[in-house]
């Protein structure tokens, strides 16, 4: 990432049309704030780019339809109107070159997105596919990409060839197959295969990026907070004088955990209820000792960007959520020395310039997923710019930090005789961390009771044979 993707390819698009006259229109499909900020500021920014012409075709229906309209070399349009515009819109498909920015969104053959291009694919001469991640839950994402590039020539028309060319079943549970993992010479075979269109660079090779410092700022929670958190944890309920909170499952409580953690939690009705302000205190400390650099801060629920702003505000601050191109420019231009941006959009597309501290606030499922990424996006030094030292420090609060950031669960289903019989059994074998009878009808149509059991990570080298139970 931050190789210069989108202008590589522009040039490219703008030699095909020019000089040689093989390209007639494109269609550039990408992510929403990629489609309506990034493309059009890359065309405006090179000189040499000046005789492109595009539209935008996002916003309301009468405004896409419009911009699809319009006799432009260019058309640039969200993924998520991708459907809409083959199979909804009634504007003619006359695009015989696509750009997809962000392959990887293309990873599913199920999604409907998927099937809509795979529709209008053979009328398509030249397509090109951009990523950063074009594999970032393994090789089996490599299919559907492909598939889309060219029309199946590689790696096969079909999933269930791929599987068996290049995969062998891992987890299952006698005939029913939950996950695959490639063979041992899978890796080779599919890059060998793919390796004729498919150009990879790594940032690493052509960029000398500044050595990324990471720390931590621990805060601690006094111990009625602590109680709180523990009651949580233990009891699956909490009273509070403001309101209740329940929960219903392990994903559902790592998550009630996680905000707690953070300084605040939504109730049972949605209303936020407020917990403690320790890490707003430690933002408050940190951003002081930034002294004067940009300082960038990664929120993960809707409460904690309103108490962040509210506490900027009380300390006059100017910042600003990275959500629009004017709130982009003016951080890239030095004008906010604190900005807030959520990690699940700032994925892709998201080209900033000066960042002197990276604050990644709270842990959520994925925090140390979610800290890479953002890493990943290229934050400092990207073509050129703010030769600056950028040092990632992740709040958290030390009596709950291990519990918090390791909450990944995979859940097994046992009968209800098995549990009774081998419940201590099970529990020494298995990390146990929320256990839930369900009721399940089976492959006999016979409704009876099965336990649910949800387990930390790691414990699945620790199976045995008597948890699995042929329903």
């Amino acid at each position: 990432m931050g190789l210069g993707k989108t202008s590589i390819t522009l040039t490219a698009l703008n030699d095909l049309l020019f000089d040689n006259f093989e390209v007639h229109r494109v269609l550039v499909i990408a992510p929403l704030r990629v489609a309506r900020d990034t493309w059009p500021a890359e065309i405006q920014k090179w000189n040499h780019l000046s005789l492109l012409t595009y539209a935008v075709a996002v916003g309301t229906e009468t405004e896409r339809k419009a911009a699809l309209l319009q006799q432009t070399d260019i058309c640039i349009i969200n993924r998520e109107n991708v459907q809409w515009l083959i199979e909804d819109s009634g504007v003619p498909f006359d695009f015989d070159t696509v750009v997809v920015d962000e392959l990887s969104s293309f990873k599913s053959y199920q999604t409907k997105r998927f099937r809509a291009l795979m529709k209008v694919r053979p009328c398509v001469r030249r397509i090109v596919g951009l990523t950063g991640t074009p594999s970032a839950n393994g090789l089996m994402d490599l299919w559907a990409e492909y598939r889309l590039l060219d029309m199946g020539q590689r790696l096969g028309r079909f999933i269930g060839q791929y599987r068996t060319n290049y995969f062998m079943p891992d987890k299952r549970n006698g005939q029913i197959i939950y996950s695959y993992k490639p063979l041992p010479s899978a890796e080779k075979a599919i890059y060998s295969k793919i390796a004729d269109i498919t150009i990879s660079m790594k940032s690493t090779d052509h960029l000398q990026m500044p050595e990324l410092v990471s720390s931590e700022y621990e805060v601690q929670l006094s111990e009625e907070e602590q109680e709180r958190y523990d009651d949580l944890k233990d009891n699956l309920v909490l009273q509070l004088p403001d309101g209740d909170i329940t929960v219903a499952n392990a994903a559902a409580l790592s998550n009630k955990l996680s905000q707690m953690s953070n300084g605040a939690v939504y109730d049972d009705v949605g209303d936020t209820i407020h917990i403690h302000d320790r890490k707003l205190d430690a933002l408050e400390d940190l951003i002081e000792a930034a002294n004067g650099k940009p300082v960038l801060v990664a929120y993960w629920f809707k409460h904690d960007l309103a108490r962040i702003s509210e506490r900027l505000h009380k300390l006059h601050i100017p910042f600003s959520q990275l959500d629009t191109p004017e709130s982009i420019r003016r951080w890239n231009a030095g004008e906010l020395p604190v900005a807030l941006v959520h990690p699940a959009s700032a994925g892709h597309g998201l080209n900033l310039f000066l960042v002197g501290l990276l604050l990644l606030l709270g842990t959520p499922f994925r925090a140390r997923t979610v800290e890479n990424s953002l890493l990943q996006i290229g934050l400092a030094n990207r073509y050129g710019y703010a030769p600056a030292l950028i040092s990632c420090k992740r709040i958290k609060n030390t009596q709950v930090s291990v519990q918090v950031s390791v909450m990944e669960f995979y859940s097994l289903g046992v009968a209800m005789e098995i549990w009774e019989t081998h419940r201590t059994e099970i529990q020494d074998a298995l990390n146990v961390h929320f256990v839930e009878p369900i009721k399940y009808g089976g492959r006999n149509g016979r409704n009876r009771i099965i336990i649910v059991i949800t387990a930390a990570p790691g414990a699945e080298t620790q199976r045995k044979d008597v948890l699995y139970d042929e329903f």
